[in-house]
């Protein structure tokens, strides 16, 4: 029986967040000592900003930690030539996009797909909006609600690279992540 590339994504992505959920949770402190999450998110929360009473307001420390958690992460992920299947390079990132839309349900986001110059404007057009879409579905399978996703593509208008080579087209075939909250 044959799977489709969608559902291979699947279950790749399943099981990257799996062993990511399975990781180690010590960390070392710049003073070498080793602490676990809870002590360190604990001293976190205690020398961030506080309330009148002294407590930092649950929806405030969501939204710092939540912005914190993807201000590391991957936007822009890059495509092979006349494809429109995510690379399994950008599936951890894209994941913790997911699970910060998740957490926060009144966050949007806004896909922008990118196609290089080879091809007519409308061919590009379309390419660009099938690899924001297969970057939507990623999103959406991973918990992400499809009304905090906008999908908007620019085909070839807007290159990352002006040049005319291989090296240039790469960097133009791309879905870039952009908050607009």
């Amino acid at each position: 029986m044959r799977v489709g590339n969608f559902t291979k994504a699947v279950a790749v992505a399943a099981t990257v967040a799996w062993m990511a959920g399975c990781s180690t949770t010590d960390t070392t402190s710049d003073s070498g000592e080793t602490m676990d999450k809870g002590s360190q998110q604990q001293d976190s929360a205690s020398s961030s900003g506080t309330g009148s009473d002294g407590q930092m307001q649950s929806g405030q420390m969501a939204d710092k930690m939540g912005k914190d958690a993807i201000a590391n992460l991957q936007t822009v992920f890059y495509f092979d030539f006349d494809k429109a299947v995510v690379r399994p390079v950008g599936f951890e990132d894209l994941s913790a996009h997911a699970k910060y839309l998740a957490d926060n349900p009144s966050a949007r986001v806004v896909l922008e797909g990118h196609a290089d110059e080879r091809g007519t404007r409308e061919y590009n057009i379309a390419l660009g909006e099938r690899r924001a879409k297969a970057v939507s579905r990623f999103l959406t399978v991973q918990g992400a609600a499809s009304e905090q996703i906008e999908v908007v593509s620019y085909g070839e208008e807007r290159p990352a690279d002006t040049g005319s080579n291989e090296a240039a087209w790469s960097k133009n075939r791309r879905v870039e992540l952009k908050y607009s909250r």
